[in-house]
């Protein structure tokens, strides 16, 4: 499948090679994948019960698009990983060269019946929920582009690291495409970089570089690509030498009213969006956009 092509993104998103500023960019209308085989594992957890670490790596190629199954799956891994007493945090990154995560999978919003585009919404609320509540000290290792739905993912952890390529972009992209992001994904990026750069990147639908991101706050540190994984384990230290029923609780504190925000709204949250997807000019616009990219495979 054709992933190297490029769009100006939307809530939906595709790893494009190039763009004006020669970065690696995802933009929102996600990129349709292969799924030449749809059993294999996506999520990819490994434990340190010495530590209290466990690293998830993303590995759904080609660009970690997040598809009702991923979700799935993601979901369940953080689940088991709250049960284990053991573990204290989670490190997540992607197996994927270049690329954190492209956001949502277009696929399951073209075609759909309104029942399953409503299951599929409901498993990105809880992809947030299960992330922005989790009791576990949360590190996104940042290792590639991560506009969309993968920026939302950063932005649900404790700490942000990111590789330091001016390539590599991140951002709520949405309105590029016509398309305006849920109220959580706007409460999550005023909780992370504050108010007025929310509203500036929202409306414009910016996608800044590492050294952008870093000003504004978006992401938290920046390191050589390498050094990514590396560091996020060493800054866990930190973490862990907080009291956890403190930190536990101040987290809480600090997160409660945006997450019950949601909660209570869920259902409806879930009609909304799939009144807007399942739009004749919505699904004629994610038509054209398959189109585009099957001719520019052939």
């Amino acid at each position: 499948m054709m992933n190297q092509t490029r769009h100006s993104g939307g809530l939906f998103s595709q790893l494009s090679s190039s763009s004006r500023h020669g970065r690696v960019c995802v933009s929102p209308v996600l990129v349709a994948q292969q799924r030449n085989n749809s059993t294999a594992q996506k999520i990819k957890v490994d434990f340190d019960q010495s530590t209290g670490v466990a690293v998830m790596r993303m590995q759904n190629p080609p660009v970690n698009s997040l598809s009702l199954e991923f979700l799935t799956e993601l979901c369940i891994s953080v689940e088991k990983l709250e049960m284990d007493k053991s573990c204290r945090g989670l490190i997540i990154t992607s197996s994927q060269p270049k690329v954190f995560s492209a956001g949502l999978d277009i696929l399951e919003m073209y075609g759909k019946s309104p029942e399953r585009c409503g299951e599929f919404w409901r498993a990105v609320q809880e992809m947030w929920l299960k992330l922005y509540s989790s009791n576990l000290v949360t590190i996104a290792a940042i290792n590639g582009s991560s506009p969309a739905g993968g920026c939302l993912m950063a932005m649900t952890c404790d700490y942000r690291i990111m590789a330091d390529n001016p390539r590599f972009s991140i951002g709520l992209n949405e309105t590029q495409l016509g398309i305006v992001a849920p109220f959580w994904f706007k409460d999550t990026m005023v909780n992370t970089v504050g108010h007025r750069h929310t509203e500036m990147a929202l409306e414009l639908g910016l996608l800044y570089n590492p050294s952008e991101a870093l000003k504004i706050g978006l992401v938290d540190q920046l390191v050589p690509e390498d050094q990514v994984l590396s560091t996020a384990e060493k800054t866990m230290a930190k973490w862990f030498a907080i009291p956890e029923h403190a930190r536990q609780i101040t987290k809480s504190m600090m997160r409660k009213a945006t997450i019950d925000k949601l909660v209570s709204s869920r259902e409806a949250d879930i009609k909304n969006f799939v009144k807007f997807i399942t739009k004749d000019s919505i699904q004629k616009s994610l038509r054209v956009y398959l189109e585009m990219l099957k001719k520019r495979k052939a």
